[in-house]
């Protein structure tokens, strides 16, 4: 018997029980869908966490100040400057086989005042290096020039959440902003970057050369004599050690700040990149567990399959009796129940394909998470159920082939 006459018998015994066949499909519809939406769901997770690296650098280790130890306490990072800028001219000097660029940063926050607009966010002053660091271009403008740097001078590139809020749609560059009551004149307008991991806005902020931001701004005389600055954010070499990086630079600024062995660091050391990167494991391995314990609505739904062609096997005993009177040999009743399984198996997996989907578009919409449809995931899942289909199919089948002609022609 050729597979195209397999096939139309097989259609028409699943249409001769419809209600029966759309029941054991459901094993498999609920089991390939839910298998669709947590693999969706898990790689929308990660190609967000990818975009978020991406937008904070590639191979980026941050340097924050600390206080030491004090009578049994350690105050906050940030809260009092340890590093300077000399810092991060050694780490970039004296490092070099580790480390691509070091970029020296000061962080502050204010309100900004630009005509009748104003937005409060946060300001940096920064190095050029920090834009290699960062991996940040313009949408528009230039940045600083060594003149400016130098001079202290009164400019400033705004994030693009920054612009949009203080100008609209207008145009920026060369308008005059205020903030701490100093004047800056804006020469440029960050790429967007998005969120960071922890969900803020990277493109809620405006650079400024750092000495302008110690000198004008802060207005410190202690920072401006020490050259302090609050964080250093390193930008490692491709293929480096970022273990062995990290002792590297951890080691030179010890040496550098004079610390005793067995004394606390006075800074406070983070590898972002490897951060991140657990983050995207720990993801990538709850996806792919989600779309284990799913794919055990599969197993059901073979299991399903298996009893409803053992029934099937029964009810058709006299049919396949009659068959092998007219010639079919075993192997032909063998097939024609495999073809039948992996029927209802397949078109579970179709439906189950089209559920999933939607299932998984309609989460995104309801919940804002990132979803990520994969073709592959669709086509690997249609796929693993057709093999269930064959699998638990097969004992069945191997059943009604063994009917001893004669004993089912008596059946009744």
């Amino acid at each position: 018997m050729s597979l195209g006459a397999t096939l139309a018998i097989a259609i028409e015994a699943l249409r001769a029980h419809a209600l029966r066949s759309l029941l054991t499909m459901l094993g498999i519809v609920i089991g390939v869908a839910a298998v669709i939406v947590m693999i969706a769901v898990g790689d929308g997770a990660r190609r967000q966490l990818e975009a978020q690296i991406k937008s904070l650098g590639a191979n980026l280790m941050m340097v924050f100040s600390a206080s030491p130890t004090f009578t049994g306490a350690r105050a906050a990072v940030g809260s009092t400057f340890t590093l300077s800028e000399e810092d991060a001219f050694a780490i970039g000097r004296e490092l070099s086989d580790y480390v691509a660029a070091a970029a020296p940063a000061l962080r502050g926050s204010g309100q900004i005042v630009a005509g009748n607009a104003n937005w409060s966010t946060t300001f940096y002053g920064v190095t050029p290096e920090y834009f290699e660091v960062r991996e940040w271009t313009l949408a528009a403008g230039r940045l600083f020039d060594e003149a400016e740097i130098n001079g202290a001078a009164k400019v400033a590139i705004l994030g693009q959440t920054v612009a949009r809020e203080l100008f609209g749609e207008g145009n920026p560059l060369e308008q005059t902003v205020r903030i701490r009551t100093v004047p800056l004149t804006v020469i440029g307008v960050l790429a967007a970057k998005g969120q960071s991991p922890s969900g803020t806005d990277l493109d809620d902020v405006l650079l400024m050369p750092i000495t302008t931001a110690r000198n004008r701004v802060l207005g410190s005389t202690t920072l401006a004599k020490s050259r302090a600055v609050g964080s250093i954010q390193i930008k490692l070499l491709e293929g480096v050690d970022h273990k062995e990086a990290e002792e590297k630079i951890r080691e030179l600024l010890r040496q550098r700040h004079r610390l005793q062995p067995g004394q606390d660091d006075d800074f406070t050391l983070r590898n972002m990149t490897e951060i991140l990167q657990a983050r995207e494991d720990s993801s990538k391995t709850m996806s792919w567990l989600l779309a284990a314990v799913a794919s055990v609505s599969l197993l059901v739904g073979g299991i399903g399959i298996m009893n409803i062609m053992f029934v099937s096997v029964t009810e058709r005993t006299r049919e396949i009796g009659i068959r092998r009177a007219v010639g079919a040999r075993a192997k032909d009743i063998r097939r024609q129940f495999l073809v039948e399984a992996s029927l209802l198996a397949a078109i579970g997996g179709l439906i189950g394909c089209l559920v999933g989907a939607g299932g998984s578009l309609l989460l995104g919409r309801l919940t804002g998470w990132p979803i990520e449809l994969s073709l592959g995931s669709m086509l690997l899942s249609v796929g693993f159920a057709a093999t269930i289909g064959i699998f638990f199919g097969f004992t069945p089948a191997q059943k009604a082939a063994r009917l001893s002609p004669i004993e089912a022609l008596r059946h009744e």
